[in-house]
């Protein structure tokens, strides 16, 4: 998606964020064929792990014919129990026919908000915000306004972005009193719908503010005490909700109480944003919640000097804690390959898609890797696949998933494309032909397979 800027006076989620930051500081072959013999394996096929002999081995095993790994020589994927095997494949074991396309890893979904989105239904016009508590504020008449429910739309929504090739999403989903816990129970129900073809995480994030709106921290907690929710969010503890303290205090509390992770929205750029994200990687400290803790967007961290980049890095990466961003400008964007030069998991996600702040998005994250590369300007063949490597690795590093880089033990999650090799893949973005996820096809010719 080429940037482009915005006429004088208008609004939108990227200028607006921009603004907030800018003001908190100083300025972040033949159709895949699929005959009876290359049926999808049923969930359970490789979730259990009988005691048969060959036959119940069969039954597990799929072999992906005539496939170019990251678009290299031809070659056999075999999949045992949903893995990736250099084994020999046993006789009579189903076949899928990739006809010579490029095998490409799936790809996660580091940060997503599938509640307030309005895919798959009517034309939604937006009026203009000036201020995050604008947009929050359309949010409520737009979720008031819906006739589908959020797990109706958010299914609607991933399952799409299973189709795109996401193997992996961590899912926000707005807590507040005017919505009560109905995002994350919505998100909940999608996930139990997709969980043969998509591993989710949900976040509780309270977009509305922690301090600043009563009944916040208690839904929270409730999202926690009830196991819904695999982590509290925040938003802007200092430039939003003016309670530095207090904000952190309550969101680590709810996670250390619960066991539960914490994922905070940081737009606050210059002092504002570095004094936060201090508090943050204090509380992670006190608390040992080292590796369950990441911080969204931070668009503070490009503004600063290599020195003091590579001292809060440093930092960063002694407590585990990841970040993640959605590559919104070139100004916004998270300098990814000098945070992982200090150990710092970094992810890609799409954020909103066609919500109430912008009429944007599509979850498709191969198209937001191309983003990534558009925004910071790359050339070369290496770079554009470090592109994809971030919608791929970085968000499963976040995620705390395994790789699925198509190595023996690796999980067998998987795309399959018409192409000439990786780099021409990011800026191409052609279809994806076969979306494989545990050696189960799950979408096909761009469709989902329910």
């Amino acid at each position: 998606m080429q940037q482009s800027s915005a006429p004088t006076g208008a609004v939108s989620r990227r200028s607006m964020l921009a603004g907030a930051a800018a003001l908190a500081g100083t300025t972040a072959a033949a159709a895949v064929s699929a005959g009876p013999a290359s049926a999808a394996v049923p969930a359970a096929a490789h979730a259990a792990h009988g005691n048969g002999g060959d036959a119940d081995r069969r039954s597990r095993t799929v072999v992906f014919r005539d496939v170019r790994p990251f678009g290299g020589a031809s070659t056999d994927l075999v999949v045992v129990d949903g893995r990736i095997t250099d084994g020999p494949a046993p006789r009579g074991a189903k076949v899928v026919r990739g006809g010579g396309r490029i095998a490409l890893p799936s790809l996660v979904d580091a940060h997503i908000h599938p509640d307030k989105t309005t895919w798959g239904g009517p034309w939604v016009s937006r009026r203009p915000a000036e201020t995050i508590a604008d947009f929050v504020e359309q949010d409520v008449e737009l979720f008031r306004a819906q006739t589908r429910s959020v797990a109706e739309r958010a299914y609607g929504l991933m399952s799409h972005a299973v189709s795109r090739g996401t193997r992996g999403m961590r899912a926000h989903a707005d807590v507040a009193p005017a919505y009560g816990l109905a995002g994350v129970e919505g998100l909940a129900e999608a996930r139990r719908r997709l969980a043969h073809a998509l591993d989710v995480q949900i976040v509780a994030f309270p977009q509305h503010g922690v301090i600043r709106t009563p009944g916040t921290a208690r839904l929270l907690e409730e999202g926690a005490r009830r196991g819904v929710v695999d982590m509290i969010g925040g938003i802007d503890p200092i430039g939003f909700d003016h309670a530095l303290d207090e904000h952190l205090d309550t969101v680590f509390g709810i996670a250390d109480r619960h066991g539960v992770g914490v994922d905070i929205h940081l737009h606050d750029g210059g002092d504002e944003g570095v004094r936060a994200i201090r508090g943050i990687i204090d509380r992670t400290r006190a608390l040992s919640l080292a590796g369950k803790v990441t911080i969204s967007h931070v668009f503070c961290l490009p503004e600063l000097s290599d020195r003091d980049l590579g001292a809060l890095a440093t930092d960063l990466a002694d407590q585990d804690i990841a970040l993640t961003t959605v590559a919104p400008s070139r100004d916004l964007v998270l300098p990814i390959a000098r945070l992982r030069e200090h150990g710092v998991r970094v992810g890609l996600g799409s954020d909103g898609v066609r919500d109430s702040w912008s009429p944007f998005g599509n979850a498709d994250m191969l198209h937001r890797a191309h983003i990534l590369g558009w925004v910071t300007d790359v050339r070369l063949d290496e770079e554009l696949a470090d592109c994809y490597r971030a919608a791929a690795h970085g968000g499963a590093d976040v995620m705390g998933l395994a790789h699925a880089d198509l190595k023996p033990g690796a999980p067998a999650d998987f795309v399959l494309v018409r192409g000439q090799g990786l780099p021409q893949v990011v800026v191409d973005m052609p279809q994806r032909d076969l979306v494989v996820h545990g050696g189960v096809v799950v979408a096909r010719d761009g469709e989902f397979l329910s």
